[in-house]
């Protein structure tokens, strides 16, 4: 019976169960479908129905949880166009989707960066826009994180907004703040969209063109609620501050006020914002925060969204999206109609009983037990999903993270690789053009080794040949000498013929005349054969002188023979000496011949090396001429990506101080002279361009460097220099363009002068220097031992000013007594309290001093630390000053109080002044202080008591004032009309005489604080005409006698935020 009864509620468990899963998996089915389709990569606008589904499943499920779990998966670092549509959907999600949107939203901020900082290294035009658009949702959510009161959609009312700021001055002034920075994340992306669009209707009207104009609906309702923020904001500061403190938030107002103007007026004349929402106008002009009666004028600019829905054209496959989503569970419906037959079919099978009462009631209980467990089972089913959703938040957020750090990494190991390709082709260059130098020098050395070889050989080859002309001169002498010999050989040789023919001649006359003797003695024989004894004798004498002849003649003969052989061997010395010769006339011939072609070889040689060398020489100017064509396109690349900048609107809020700009200045002359000697050089010997590559790659940097910080100074210039500097700024980048230009070309490198640049760059200079403050003239390593001796002499001007203040008021006891003598003792124990405040604000402003210097030197010593911020020690010194200074008059003032010859309103001016200088003080040392330390805390105390103090001192003035001045009444019982009309026209007067005197003051106290804050270091150009008062308004009759306050009982423009060196964004 029990397990019959438990049969309809475990049916309708398992039918609840079932309907309950069927309708989570419909509802993220359509939720994933939506998405998907909502945020894909084709070029066009969002559909609204796909987004009015997003939003409405949020509301449904009391958060974006579903949202995120899919967005999670879509890769959004892949396509720029995916990642705008994700941030358009994301921002109507924040806009109009369920309040706890904000809070899952703020768990995924981190992607939201990452994804943002990823398009914007990319050099896209989506993707800066997409990177605008994740900084823009990043200011919205943390401003509404931390200002919960107004929601996402802007949309509260001036009681909220009063609510929020508060009625401290401090909160107001920081909302306001966030609430600038708010409306320019949102302005700086609708000036980006419309500045990359042309505004043409035909642009407007393309899917593209849409694709990115749709996103500034968004914008536009973000924009005129926010614009309204900002009227009553600043119309709320300046009823608490002075106006020139609020002079930078009125510069900014005014700079958003137009830029807004300019970005409704252009999307009002698009044709693709007439049909989809209706753009306020605002005034003509700005409100006018000086005047509070201006706040009457202003009206709520108010953004109208048609009501007719988006027209939405059907597609094929968008059929099952179209199907109206379940928006009420009707499973709870349906189940009592589903359990009715179950009740019958009990009956019906076990008929009518008796107890069918108490079977009800049992039934009835069982069903209420059945309930409660469903209930519960629905609780912790409730809590396992929970989990469950975090648990698969949690993993799927990793899993996020983890893809976005490998896309990281990939993108990393790509920019790695790429650059370790460079560099190995750098290397491999470098390598190659070493190699080539070395093998140029190699070849260089052995040229000049064979070449001193040649020479060498062509020395011994010229002595040798020298040698053998000294020995063909020989030679040739000796020929001389033996054709000499050989002449005087013939001369003899035909002595000896001739006397050899005259001796035969003479012997043959001899014998012709013997011949004829023995004729003639044979006659005489045959005639005197008597004489023969006679004749025998003659004859025997003959015979004698016959045979001495015939020696003779045999001794002749010898002689000859002797003579023959002589010639002889003279002939044969004579031949093997011409021989000799003519041998040694052809090896020196062969030898001539040798060497004539071994130094026409080694001539060849030589030209053929001069050839190499001229080769390699030209071969050594061109790769020269190609590198430094390489280092100049690099600089020219530098010094156009720095003019780009100044067109760049990320650049404008980039600021830098007028000394930064004179160094980067100077060191850019520095480095012209030395592109100019590098120049020089190159010109004289073309083979070495090392030096003009360094000091080119040197000026490029240092050039875009100056180009860069000077117009970053022109942001916080006045508007003369400025101009000026930003067009020197872009005269500088012409002219090192020119220049450049001129190196590339080999016609033109001849005449490249950077004359011109050093002209511009001095300009630049002389303009930094124009922007300095003045006040300069301590130097840099005193301001240490002046910070130290200007707070010690403020401590005893003030303690010498409490003693002084105690010898008076002993002397007003003495002097003195009844009403003036109390009168006196308020004033100077108020004056003692303001002193004893002061000097605890000055030992605590030093404390912090130490606390900063101890935390920010470093390694560097105390004087260093001055040194490098002298600004800020500057600040500190006047401050000092301005406070002792204030002391000693406040005394001053106080004595001539006490003594009758002074005014009380010198007094309440002094304290006025002791105000502001200690607020100064304030400021200086606050400036570089940590938000969370606690002496900056005590600091803040101290200068409130101080404040404190000094009211006390002019209500202390003030009512002994008022004691002691007596007041006439007015009787004007016995005056008839026309005297009482005489005495109305001289009141008259006397109050124009008067008016007038106090608009002459106001003028000469505008003046005098103008020329205060010119020698202060501050241009007159930016300050407020007239000292923030403009003549034109002040009231010329006032209504009552307190409606307005003379120039002097305002709060002095001293406790102003310190004139400090603004924080250089390029150091």
């Amino acid at each position: 019976m029990n397990s019959i009864r438990r049969v309809p509620s475990r049916v309708k468990t398992k039918m609840t169960e079932t309907n309950l899963g069927a309708e989570r998996d419909h509802f993220d089915k359509k939720q994933l479908s939506s998405i998907s389709k909502a945020i894909n990569s084709n070029e066009a606008p969002v559909k609204e129905k796909h987004a009015r589904r997003i939003i409405l499943g949020t509301y449904r499920e009391k958060g974006a949880f579903t949202f995120w779990s899919y967005a999670l998966g879509i890769p959004l670092s892949s396509n720029a166009i995916v990642s705008w549509k994700f941030c358009h959907v994301l921002h109507k999600v924040l806009r109009d989707g369920h309040h706890n949107s904000l809070q899952d939203c703020m768990r995924h901020h981190g992607n939201i960066v990452e994804m943002g900082q990823l398009w914007g290294n990319l050099h896209d035009r989506h993707g800066q826009l997409v990177a605008l658009y994740c900084k823009l949702l990043c200011t919205k959510m943390e401003f509404h994180m931390k200002h919960s009161e107004i929601r996402p959609n802007l949309e509260v009312t001036d009681e909220v907004l009063e609510r929020v700021a508060g009625t401290d001055v401090n909160n107001v002034f920081q909302l306001t703040v966030k609430v600038f920075d708010y409306l320019d994340a949102e302005l700086r992306l609708a000036e980006t969209v419309i500045r990359q669009l042309n505004t043409s209707i035909a642009i407007s009207t393309t899917t593209s063109g849409q694709c990115r104009l749709s996103p500034l609906i968004q914008v536009i309702q973000d924009c005129s609620h926010l614009y309204h923020f900002t009227v009553k904001l600043l119309f709320k500061l300046h009823a608490c501050l002075p106006a020139d403190t609020l002079q930078g938030h009125r510069d900014r107002f005014h700079d958003q006020f137009h830029s807004l103007k300019t970005f409704f007026n252009k999307a009002r004349d698009m044709q693709y914002f007439k049909r989809l929402i209706q753009i306020p106008k605002l005034p003509e002009s700005p409100p006018n925060f000086l005047h509070a009666a201006s706040l009457a004028k202003h009206a709520r600019p108010v953004v109208v969204i048609p009501s007719e829905d988006e027209p939405e054209q059907q597609e094929d496959d968008d059929d099952d999206d179209d199907d109206p989503e379940p928006l009420i569970n009707v499973s709870d419906v349906t189940m009592p109609s589903m359990m009715v037959p179950q009740f019958d079919k009990f009956d019906q099978t076990f008929g009518p009983s008796n107890d069918k009462d108490i079977q009800i009631e049992n039934l009835q209980q069982d069903l209420g037990k059945l309930r409660a467990d469903l209930e519960r089972v629905k609780g912790e089913a409730q809590r396992y999903i929970t989990q469950l959703k975090s648990q698969i938040n949690s993993l799927e957020t990793e899993l996020e993270e983890q893809r976005v750090q490998k896309q990281r990494a990939l993108v990393e190991n790509e920019q790695l690789r790429m650059e370790l390709e460079a560099t190995r082709r750098r290397n491999a260059e470098h390598e190659i053009v070493q190699a080539t130098f070395g093998e140029a020098e190699t070849r260089v050395q052995a040229t000049e080794q064979r070449y001193t070889k040649l020479k060498e050989k062509h020395t011994e080859l010229v002595s040798s040949h020298a040698e053998l002309l000294r020995k063909s001169a020989d030679t040739v002498k000796i020929l001389s000498a033996t054709h000499q010999n050989q002449e005087e050989v013939e001369r003899t040789k035909q002595q000896l013929a001739f006397e050899v023919d005259r001796i035969k001649l003479d012997a043959d006359m001899k014998l012709e005349e013997q011949k004829f003797e023995m004729k003639k003695l044979k006659r005489d024989f045959e005639e005197k054969r008597a004489e023969v004894e006679h004749v025998k004798g003659t004859l025997q004498r003959t015979e004698k002188v016959g045979e001495q002849l015939t020696s003779s003649m045999l001794a002749l003969q010898v002689e000859k023979e002797r003579l023959m052989r002589s010639a002889s061997e003279k002939e044969a010395e004579l031949s093997s000496l011409s021989q000799a010769a003519q041998l040694q006339q052809s090896s020196l011939q062969q030898e001539r011949d040798r060497s004539t072609r071994e130094l026409g070889e080694l001539q060849g040689k030589l030209q053929e090396k001069s050839r190499r060398e001229v080769q390699l020489q030209q071969k050594l100017l061109e790769e020269q001429f190609s590198l430094l064509q390489g280092t100049v396109s690099e600089a020219e690349y530098i010094i156009q990506d720095a003019v780009a900048k100044l067109d760049d609107p990320l650049h404008i809020r980039c600021t830098s101080s007028p000394d930064y700009l004179v160094s980067r200045a100077e060191a850019t002359l520095g480095s012209i002279d030395k592109v100019k000697k590098g120049h020089s050089d190159y010109l004289t010997n073309m083979g070495d361009a090392g030096g003009l590559l360094r000091a080119l790659t040197n000026f490029s940097h240092l050039a875009a460097d100056t180009i860069i910080n000077g117009s970053a100074t022109a942001h916080l210039a006045p508007t003369d220099h400025a101009d000026r500097l930003t067009e020197n700024c872009r005269g500088c980048a012409t002219q090192s363009l020119q220049f450049l230009k001129d190196l590339k070309s080999k016609a033109s490198l001849q005449r490249a002068d950077p004359a011109s640049i050093r002209i511009v760059v001095e300009k630049i200079m002389k303009l930094g220097e124009e922007l300095r403050p003045k006040g300069m003239d301590v130097r840099q390593d005193e301001l240490g031992d002046l910070v130290d001796k200007e707070m010690a002499a403020t401590s005893a001007a003030i303690e010498k000013a409490v003693s002084r203040i105690d010898e008076m008021m002993n002397q007003a006891r003495m002097d003195t007594s009844g009403v003036k003598l109390e009168v006196n003792e308020r004033i100077l124990y108020s004056c003692t309290d303001l002193m004893k405040a002061i000097h605890l604000l000055v030992l605590t402003s030093t404390d912090l001093q130490k606390e900063i210097v101890e935390g920010g030197r470093g390694a560097a010593t105390i004087k260093e630390f001055y040194a490098r911020n002298s600004r800020w020690t500057e600040g500190l010194i006047s401050a000092s000053k301005a406070v002792g200074w204030g002391a000693t008059q406040m005394v001053e003032s106080a004595d001539k109080v006490v003594l009758h010859t002074g005014k009380y309103e010198e007094l309440i001016v002094c304290s006025h002044e002791i105000a502001a200088s200690t607020a100064q003080l304030v400021a200086s040392s606050k400036v570089k202080a940590d938000r969370n330390s606690t002496k900056l805390t005590a600091l803040q105390q101290a200068s409130r008591h101080v404040n404190e103090m000094a009211a006390n001192v002019v209500a202390s003035t003030k009512t002994g004032q008022e004691h002691l001045e007596d007041k006439d009444t007015m009787d004007f019982s016995g005056m008839s009309l026309i005297k009482l009309k005489m005495e109305e026209m001289e009141s008259q007067v006397k109050v124009l005489e008067l008016e007038n005197q106090l608009g002459n003051e106001r003028l000469r106290l505008g003046e005098l604080r103008k020329k205060h804050y010119n020698i202060a270091g501050v241009p007159a150009a930016d300050l407020p005409e007239g000292n923030g008062l403009d003549p034109l308004l002040a009231p010329v009759a006032p209504s009552s006698p307190k409606s307005s306050k003379p120039s002097v009982m305002r709060k002095p423009d001293l406790a102003q935020k310190p004139n400090l060196t603004p924080k250089n964004m390029f150091r």
